[in-house]
């Protein structure tokens, strides 16, 4: 049985952590094919949009500690930042760095790296029952995969903080109103909605969103002049796409776009 399963319906990547007896911990060879399919996805033009949820209660109770911990061998300095920066990191910059929309359906507890890892994606949608737990503290571990980065610029350092410091779980209700989950819905309808979501996105404008994701998460981190310059050289690229040469040709026409993403 496969540990992610892929599958690819009408231009999007389906990738489904399959782990449900360990609540989709995620093991090292998890990671490793993750990043490759997010990898890949980015890279093929005959996939649009991407959805990442889990089977089972989970959609990610994060790394898998006792699967992928290792008890012999003497521990050197760096070796921690070594495994941190090739491993959970790695993982949320793959994510962020997708040239294609990724939607989280968060079907369940996301905790810890598991957290981070659907606050990462561009979209995220959460069944009712889903909780979201910043665990580290539980462990006397500090957050890693990202987090100390996503949180504060997702809601802000004084609400980064609380999440951290208590380690407390959010529902998917709260997390909704604090910004981390674009909207809820019922269980039985969250499947039914990515698709919808991911169906939209990949009739859309690919290169288009791909420039404004980069932009949008550039912005973050850069000061105005730096935003500027650089949405003014995603609009000239952009220009040149055939998607953006049928955007101008179909309001002139007075007809719905068809985008082909290229």
């Amino acid at each position: 049985m496969s540990e992610v399963v892929h599958t690819v319906s009408d231009q999007v990547a389906y990738l489904t952590l399959n782990r449900p007896e360990a609540m989709n911990a995620i093991t090292p060879a998890q990671r490793d094919c993750l990043i490759a399919l997010l990898t890949d996805a980015s890279a093929d033009p005959s996939i649009r949009a991407v959805v990442l949820t889990g089977t089972g209660r989970g959609f990610c109770a994060g790394a898998d500690l006792r699967g992928g911990a290792t008890t012999t061998g003497e521990r050197v300095a760096g070796d921690v930042a070594r495994t941190i920066r090739l491993g959970a990191q790695r993982l949320i910059a793959a994510v962020l760095d997708c040239e294609k929309p990724v939607i989280a359906a968060v079907n369940g507890t996301a905790a810890g790296l598991g957290a981070h890892l659907a606050l990462a994606c561009d979209l995220v949608l959460a069944a009712e029952s889903a909780r979201f737990i910043e665990v580290f503290v539980r462990r006397g571990l500090v957050p890693d995969g990202g987090g100390a980065y996503l949180l504060p610029r997702l809601i802000g350092p004084q609400r980064a903080k609380e999440l951290m410091f208590f380690g407390d779980a959010l529902t998917a209700t709260d997390a909704e109103r604090l910004g981390l989950v674009n909207r809820v819905v019922p269980d039985g309808e969250l499947e039914k909605t990515s698709r919808e979501w991911a169906q939209r996105l990949a009739t859309g404008p690919t290169r288009a969103l791909a420039l404004t994701k980069q932009l949008v998460n550039a912005s973050l981190a850069g000061d105005r002049t730096t935003a500027f310059a650089a949405e003014a050289a995603a609009q000239e690229i952009n220009m040149t796409t055939e998607d953006a040469r049928e955007g101008v040709a179909s309001f002139v026409e007075r007809r719905s776009p068809e985008y082909r993403g290229r």
